[in-house]
């Protein structure tokens, strides 16, 4: 499946590539094929390509001297990308505790959207997320599939810390902050698992276009994995689902 893309110049070095704006799978899909084809026909040395829901930003090392041509040879790009595969992804299970110890929003959640907490844990629960980008915090997943009961606006005020590994809910997304960050969403629970670690290569084990699936644990499971995670005992290759 091909789209109409719109190409601009950024600024002196970048080139911005735009789909159309929605949160859909099948643009997900064409973009992160593009970001490849785009990295495959370009040295890493000359360009970086970064991606969102539904656009690229190629940023050039140095300034680019013809922006038409540049831009041109990105349509060409675009154009013999059919014969490109899909990106190959992978399905993680990520563990939750849901406990009231970790979850400061959850009552408040579960009262504003008329909803028993075990329901709100249910639905977050319950769907495969898919990851569309990483950013904001190195490492910090914006996921696509929230269940729309559960849509809540961000909080009007933002909390001045969020816990590392906190779960949290905001407008039609939710996500795992990966470290102790300001931020405005409604926090239900907590992750003891590591989703960024600069020492290991890649930094973060899950790319965009993978997807995730929430799994309820008790506190004491919650203890056992976050130590095992500590002392650098825990095997996230057990995180991987499998067909």
């Amino acid at each position: 499946m091909s789209f109409q893309l719109r190409y601009s110049q950024y600024n002196e070095r970048s080139i911005l590539i735009e789909w159309p704006a929605d949160i859909n799978e099948n643009i997900l899909q064409d973009v992160l094929v593009f970001k490849e084809v785009i990295e495959n026909n370009y040295p890493k040395q000359s360009v970086e390509v970064i991606s969102s829901y539904s656009s690229i930003l190629v940023i050039c090392i140095v300034a680019i001297d013809n922006v038409n041509d540049r831009i041109l040879d990105l349509k060409k790009l675009y154009s013999i990308q059919r014969d490109v595969k899909k990106t190959n992804s992978k399905t993680f299970r990520i563990p939750v505790c849901y406990d009231e110890e970790f979850a400061m929003d959850l009552d408040d959640f579960s009262k504003v959207k008329n909803l028993s907490k075990d329901t709100v844990v249910r639905l977050h629960s319950e769907t495969i997320y898919t990851v569309y980008f990483i950013g904001f915090l190195p490492g910090f997943l914006y996921l696509g599939g929230l269940n729309s009961t559960l849509h809540l606006d961000r909080k009007t005020t933002p909390n001045l810390k969020v816990k590392k590994g906190a779960v949290g809910i905001g407008g039609q997304q939710t996500g795992i902050y990966p470290q102790d960050s300001p931020g405005g969403w409604h926090i239900i629970g907590n992750s003891p698992i590591e989703l960024f670690n600069p020492k290991q290569h890649p930094p973060c084990f899950i790319k965009a276009g993978d997807h995730i699936k929430f799994d309820p644990i008790s506190k004491s499971e919650y203890q056992n994995i976050k130590s095992e995670v500590n002392n650098l005992n825990f095997d996230f290759k057990t995180l991987e689902l499998h067909d």
